[in-house]
């Protein structure tokens, strides 16, 4: 996975964590256990009965045992969206 992540260095990504949070922000780099540094970090935290809250955490360590998906982010197409119109139920933690 190390050699994927490469490609995002520097880009804005999109992480999901096992126990279903959701970081954006610019990729800095990680380790050999995948731990992620990110840069101009927020974390959306999404509500059936309200707008996507979100919380900016600013430089954030996500720790490579904990992510399930790692994605780039289109920025173009993220600027669009209205995250205070959006409901949508909160991500669900993984179960193993």
């Amino acid at each position: 996975m190390g050699s994927a992540l490469e490609s995002f260095v520097n880009r804005m990504v999109s992480i999901i964590t096992a126990d279903g949070r959701n970081f954006i922000g610019t990729l800095k780099g990680f380790d050999q256990t995948i731990n992620l540094i990110l840069d101009d970090t927020h974390e959306r935290i999404y509500s059936p009965a309200q707008g996507v809250e979100r919380v900016v955490l600013g430089l954030h360590i996500v720790r490579g045992d904990n992510i399930a998906l790692v994605g780039e982010l289109d920025e173009d197409v993220d600027s669009r969206l209205d995250l205070q119109s959006m409901r949508a139920d909160p991500i669900a933690s993984m179960i193993h």
